[in-house]
């Protein structure tokens, strides 16, 4: 007997979400470099505030997460009241869907932008429109003449994943300015922290009241297992969502850990300045193996092979090797890895791997 339940439309057109590996059968001590972690994990203050709040576990977290968005707020000069916290910056980008776009309505993104992007959109009802890049940069004008009024909700990850690549403010400033009166531009900037001088939209957000931005506290402060992000976004966009956003959406532990990373400062920093040397080492190495990559703002790079063959070789022989890196096809670029970066051994490890094989295709193809 056929069974009457059925979801709700857009539900059963979801690709389930595909993370990084962090095993290899077999393999011992393996090198994860595939989900884009911070290899100096958090600071020492984040994980003392966490075993002080080990104490009162019985006790219910903060509604308000008050503490946390004055942290923020003191380390990024941002308006508290116009802060909303959540279970990593993805419930934050789901609850923007399900506030501002369903059926009827069209979910913008470009093509290789985060892969959850199409679900959030399907997820409530809208229909999800791909907006293709230029040479793996997000193309403002292929966005803006995608646009109609049916647009609610555009998503922009700056720096992007998986390229790594961004737009700068006057691209993103042409690119608020041109969309439909009744859409918002959200900006996803997951790996803000890792450009130097970049406000992740902040002026953006302080001077238009049709965008918010996005953070998360799983990359550059090494929170990843906790899932914890924030939102900054205008009274009336921020107002909306705290109407569905779950009264203890995050746990005491998450908060205290959260609070204390965001203020270590010096720990951010030296994660940023340690990121950008062992980035550029890395991308320089792979490029002097023939394997060129975009200009990366974020805390991996994109290599690209000669081919899809050549690209899904290199992934196998790297996992001979206990070494993960990311295969992204899935994000239309089957001839690419994703590769976080590491410590400098980690780094290391990966390019010499790297070297032997293509050492080892040339002996073959010679």
């Amino acid at each position: 007997m056929m069974s009457k339940i059925k979801p709700q439309p857009g539900i059963m057109d979801i690709a389930l979400y595909q993370g990084g590996k962090s095993h290899v059968d077999g393999v011992e001590n393996v090198l994860k470099l595939s989900s884009n972690e911070n290899p100096f994990g958090p600071s020492d203050a984040a994980k003392e505030a966490m075993v002080r709040a080990s104490h009162t576990l019985h006790r219910y977290p903060s509604t308000d997460h008050a503490s946390l968005r004055k942290a923020i707020s003191d380390v990024w000069a941002l308006d508290p009241a116009r802060i909303i916290c959540g279970n990593g910056s993805g419930e934050i980008l789901m609850m923007i869907a399900q506030a501002f776009a369903g059926k009827g309505d069209e979910v913008l993104f470009t093509e290789h932008g985060f892969a959850m992007y199409p679900i959030y959109a399907n997820a409530n009802g809208a229909k999800p429109v791909v907006v293709p890049e230029r040479e793996r940069v997000v193309d403002v004008d292929a966005l803006l003449a995608a646009c109609t009024k049916k647009t609610k909700v555009v998503y922009i990850a700056n720096p992007a994943n998986p390229t790594g690549t961004m737009i700068g403010a006057a691209d993103l400033e042409r690119l608020v300015d041109g969309l439909p009166e009744s859409a918002i531009l959200v900006l996803d900037g997951a790996y803000a922290e890792y450009v130097d001088g970049y406000d992740a939209g902040k002026s953006l957000v302080e001077s238009r009241n049709n965008v918010i931005m996005t953070r998360t506290f799983s990359k550059i402060y090494g929170l990843g297992g906790l899932r914890i992000g924030y939102g900054y976004g205008s009274q009336e966009i921020i107002d909306t969502l705290m109407r569905i956003r779950g009264p203890f959406n995050l746990s005491a532990p998450a908060l205290a850990a959260a609070e204390a990373a965001m203020r270590d400062v010096a720990h951010t920093e030296k994660c940023r300045t340690d990121n950008a040397k062992q980035r550029d080492w890395m991308a320089g190495a792979l490029a002097e193996l023939g394997l060129p990559s975009d200009t990366s703002t974020a805390n991996f790079i994109l290599v690209r092979f000669a081919s899809e063959d050549e690209a899904k070789a290199c992934n196998d022989h790297l996992m001979t090797q206990g070494i993960l890196v990311r295969l992204v096809g899935g994000y239309g670029l089957p001839n690419c890895l994703r590769i976080t970066v590491g410590d400098e051994a980690s780094c290391r490890r990966v390019v010499h791997a790297i070297g032997q094989f293509k050492g080892a295709k040339k002996d073959v193809t010679a």
